[in-house]
């Protein structure tokens, strides 16, 4: 079994980053192992909306959007951590669920063979059954707005969602700050969230 985290922060050493290592090191604790994919430096474009995917079950757009699809298919369960840009999650890591969320429902589903309001037959997606958690860190408002954003994707795109005791947001960087570690509560909220996830991967993969 393997978790993917993806880091949605375009600094270096961000606080998104941390809190993501955090949860990473507390699900190969429990058995899982991990891989970590930082969106920094990477080119990830936004969705173009062409509908070629429908057709070719591939991104038209061509950038380093394939590899990191490639890893989110091979994934077990995906985490997504990223800061809070004015109550939002940032530009790059938006295209990449976009594009994803997109191509994911097509490597399954043929728009041609329509039946219903959606205009195709449910099948599935790239993603259906994968356990999803994200993670989102603030100075201090707008993680509801960010929060739900990554929820939303998660839902519509057929993963299991796992919870923990409390939202999964850390209190962090104020001024420009690299700080995490000065919410502990956080840290505690997300080590009970990598015990979730491992028991329902083992559940769900038995």
């Amino acid at each position: 079994m393997k978790a993917v985290g993806i880091s949605g922060s375009p600094r270096e050493k961000s606080n998104s980053r941390s809190y993501l290592e955090f949860t990473l090191k507390a699900l190969e604790e429990r058995g899982i192992g991990t891989e970590l994919v930082d969106l920094r430096g990477l080119r990830v474009e936004e969705c173009h909306g062409c509908y070629s995917c429908a057709k070719s079950r591939e991104c038209a757009v061509k950038d380093d959007f394939q590899a990191v699809f490639a890893t989110m298919r091979e994934a077990d369960a995906i985490l997504i951590a990223a800061p809070v840009y004015h109550a939002s999650i940032p530009g790059k890591l938006k295209g990449l669920l976009d594009r994803a969320g997109f191509l994911g429902r097509w490597t399954a589903n043929d728009i041609a063979a329509g039946q219903g309001s959606a205009g195709y037959q449910w099948k599935g997606t790239a993603f259906s059954g994968k356990v999803g958690a994200p993670i989102t860190v603030a100075r201090r408002a707008g993680h509801a707005f960010a929060f739900a954003q990554l929820l939303l994707w998660y839902g519509v795109n057929d993963f299991v969602v796992s919870g923990s005791h409390y939202w999964n947001v850390g209190v962090a960087g104020k001024g420009g700050a690299v700080n995490p570690e000065e919410d502990q509560e956080a840290y505690g909220i997300l080590a009970h969230q990598a015990e979730n996830i491992a028991a329902l991967l083992k559940k769900i993969r038995a």
